[in-house]
């Protein structure tokens, strides 16, 4: 995250708010309660193993929330997220290898919509490049309802996915008009790396006069939260991993996102999103590949 903040231009003057009083939902695996994370975890619903407690037995969530908004507190700051006094409401959608179902995937999407006034969300994190989803034909029903929490005044922001690099390797949901797609490209970070983010992000189609993705954000070996930290007698073990993919690049926008909205409570979402693509940098490459650009997150919190 060091190097993700870095890259962004999102510095400590930059990230001054933190987020604060900004809470992101997030679909995913769950999260576990990282010292990073703990205090700020303020609603938990499992719609896999319909659990009772906060929990993530796979870690995939874990890292997303704390892309979006670690503290960095075990780590002295060095690996805190993009929004790191952000709030969440997390919802497992997905098990523990990072499948899920289209069904689990609505019923979050509803616990979302029905919490947004009690825990103020205004943005929902969306990273499923991991796993598939199951009953592919569905996928129009769910890109339906995750546009109508968009015109709820929600900020949806979504992964690629990791089915490139063919054109037209996105989603449905992914080609939305409304939704935020993310892409991952490390810009001058591992350019000779076969196994790069870059190299399967998933694209838009070649001639679409549409940009998709919306943007793009580093998202290979990005070290953040691991969801298996543990406390032992003389401190934490395994309190970081990395981890790459489109599911690392998109929770990069949605805390940049926290950032802005911290800074501007009263952009809708329209606003907020053209802020985030008018002020991306140009990568010179073609727009089915990187959209409007890679996020510029100090051009973007300017004015």
């Amino acid at each position: 995250m060091y190097r993700v903040r870095e890259q962004t231009g999102c510095s400590s003057m930059v990230q001054s708010g933190g987020g604060k009083g900004i809470t992101v939902a997030v679909l995913d695996t769950g999260v576990a309660r990282h010292p990073d994370l703990a205090d700020r975890i303020l609603g938990f619903q499992d719609f896999v193993n319909d659990g009772t407690g906060v929990y993530d037995d796979s870690g995939h969530g874990t890292h997303v929330c704390g892309i979006i908004g670690g503290n960095g507190y075990l780590s002295k700051g060095r690996y805190r997220g993009m929004a790191p006094e952000a709030g969440f409401v997390v919802g497992k959608v997905l098990d523990e290898k990072g499948d899920g179902t289209v069904d689990a995937m609505l019923q979050g999407i509803d616990w979302v919509w029905q919490n947004i006034e009690r825990y103020k969300i205004r943005i929902l994190n969306i990273s499923v490049g991991i796993g598939q989803l199951i009953d592919e034909e569905k996928e129009e029903v769910l890109k339906e309802r995750l546009e109508a929490l968009w015109s709820q005044g929600i900020l949806v922001v979504c992964a690629a996915g990791n089915n490139g690099p063919a054109c037209g390797s996105l989603s449905s949901i992914g080609r939305s008009r409304l939704l935020i797609t993310v892409g991952c490209n490390d810009g001058t970070y591992f350019q000779n790396k076969p196994n790069r983010c870059a190299a399967y992000s998933a694209r838009g189609g070649r001639f679409d006069t549409m940009k998709k993705p919306d943007i793009v954000a580093p998202g290979t070996e990005i070290i953040s939260c691991n969801g298996m930290c543990r406390k032992n007698r003389t401190g934490y073990t395994n309190a970081y991993i990395a981890k790459s993919g489109t599911s690392m690049a998109t929770p990069v926008v949605s805390g940049a996102l926290a950032l802005l909205l911290h800074k501007h409570p009263e952009y809708d979402n329209e606003t907020a999103k053209r802020k985030l693509l008018f002020s991306a940098d140009d990568l010179q490459e073609p727009w089915y590949q990187q959209g409007w650009g890679m996020i510029n997150v100090a051009r973007m919190m300017e004015g």
